[in-house]
């Protein structure tokens, strides 16, 4: 299987997250890829540095104005007087019922709360050509799919699925995951999203709400007590011409291997159904009982599961990486996912 990873991509090292009233270190850091990376080498596969791909394959799912911001805050950023080494939103839109009609602003202080929904997904001196090659990676994958391969892996960071068409949140920049699904379509008439990160993926979701062209299917904490908190409940099932092709599925927090793998074959039921072309997979590994997030409670042997199942649905398959955060158990955790999906593609 074809593996794709950028260098450029262990520049991105932010260093502000706010938790429970708490500034901490960022929990998205350089040191996940090269345990990722270790998973992949232990499985015997090289990576390769993707081609540079043409901004029209972010326009897909991204709006021109939140690409440009995302290129140029940084620099805008430092100018101002007292600037931090990060762009980090102290002002937001005011919405309903409190707010009303919001006009985009020019000053970068507002332009930040208007394109960042949170204050977890810090943009530092790297963060743009960092997320712009994890894209890349994205691209490459799907394109690899899309030659014929039966599947491939984009190692990314910044992860993306918690980042909608111009609102980036939850670690994520550019939503590598709408991405790839967007490059598939460019041959497959539907494509399906699948997300099995422990944290609902609600800027997928809202990329693709009101489109009958791609199922989007998530496999979450409930978001009752999780991030992302404001979407991700089981009642959320498209809109417009896309009603009926979006799926949750929130499960406890003290979720085990057993019940998640049921929802697991829920969802590929569903995805069958619709008979995809093609399946983009946003791979969170962050719903292993040692994440230090604490989501959810699936073993390695879940995952090994896990990716025996999504194999053997056999459709051409973009894996996207996603979350899964620092433990001495995110190799093995990778290793036992591709594990199972390298037997179930047999």
């Amino acid at each position: 299987m074809r593996c794709f990873f950028a260098p450029e991509t262990d520049l991105h090292d932010p260093i502000f997250r706010l938790t429970h009233g708490t500034v901490q270190q960022n929990a998205e850091r350089p040191e996940r890829a090269r345990l990722l990376k270790d998973a992949l080498a232990q499985m015997g596969f090289r990576t390769e540095e993707p081609p540079e791909a043409p901004r029209s394959a972010l326009e897909a799912v991204h709006t021109p104005q939140f690409l440009d911001f995302l290129e140029t805050a940084w620099e805008q950023w430092q100018a101002l007087p007292g600037a931090g080494p990060e762009v980090v939103p102290n002002v937001f839109p005011a919405r309903p019922p409190m707010g009303g009609p919001a006009t985009y602003p020019d000053s970068i202080v507002a332009r930040a709360g208007w394109h960042m929904g949170d204050t977890s997904a810090p943009i530092g001196k790297h963060s743009w050509n960092a997320t712009r090659r994890a894209a890349d990676c994205a691209i490459a994958a799907a394109d690899a799919v899309l030659e014929g391969d039966a599947a491939a892996y984009a190692l990314c960071r910044p992860a993306g699925h918690h980042t909608g068409p111009e609102t980036a949140a939850g670690h994520c920049l550019i939503n590598n995951s709408a991405v790839a699904a967007a490059r598939l379509l460019t041959r497959d008439g539907k494509v399906s999203t699948l997300d099995i990160d422990v944290h609902h993926g609600n800027g997928t979701q809202a990329i693709f709400y009101e489109r009958a062209d791609v199922l989007c299917v998530s496999i979450h904490a409930d978001p009752a007590d999780y991030y992302p908190f404001f979407t991700g409940h089981a009642d959320e099932t498209g809109g417009g011409t896309g009603a009926g092709a979006n799926l949750n599925i929130p499960l406890p927090r003290s979720t085990t291997d057993a019940a998640w793998l049921a929802a697991l074959r829920q969802a590929l039921d569903a995805i069958d159904a619709f008979s995809p072309g093609a399946l983009m997979v946003s791979l969170g590994l962050d719903a292993h009982e040692n994440d230090p997030l604490l989501g959810m409670k699936v073993t390695w042997e879940g995952f090994e599961d896990a990716g025996r199942m999504i194999a053997a649905a056999h459709y051409p398959t973009v894996l996207v990486q996603e979350g899964g955060y620092l433990s001495d158990d995110l190799t093995t955790s990778l290793v036992s996912f591709l594990r199972g999906f390298e037997a179930g593609l047999t």
